[in-house]
């Protein structure tokens, strides 16, 4: 849970970012139960930043340092976190566009009206 509230996550997102039913990290807290090696590799594969050590163990530092982490080759990150990382890329271009065509729009008016004032 102290990795979810860093991440400023709520358990249900975090439950669905790395592939499990919802409600499985709140079940596992409350029957204080073990996870899966197989949920292990998933929250290590979508937030590489956590340390595998800190996750088994509780022990050592929460996050690996900076000369650690590595960068991930798109291709080898989950389909989930690529659509994820997609659907970002394809807001911030609309917004640029947006941005650009509102500042176009702007100027070609301002060209319209210093040539009728002409």
């Amino acid at each position: 849970m102290q990795f979810i509230q860093h991440a400023g996550l709520s358990a249900r997102q975090f439950d669905i970012s790395i592939g499990a039913a919802n409600g499985y990290t709140l079940r596992m807290k409350k029957n204080k139960a073990s996870i899966g090696s197989d949920v292990i590799e998933n929250i290590v594969r979508t937030y590489p930043q956590l340390n595998v050590a800190w996750l088994i163990t509780g022990e050592g530092e929460m996050l690996k340092a900076e000369k650690e982490l590595e960068l991930l080759d798109f291709d080898q990150l989950p389909r989930q976190k690529q659509q994820e990382i997609e659907a970002i890329i394809e807001s911030k271009i609309r917004e640029r566009q947006e941005a650009e065509l509102k500042e176009l729009l702007k100027e070609v008016t301002q060209e319209i009206q210093r040539r009728k004032s002409s």
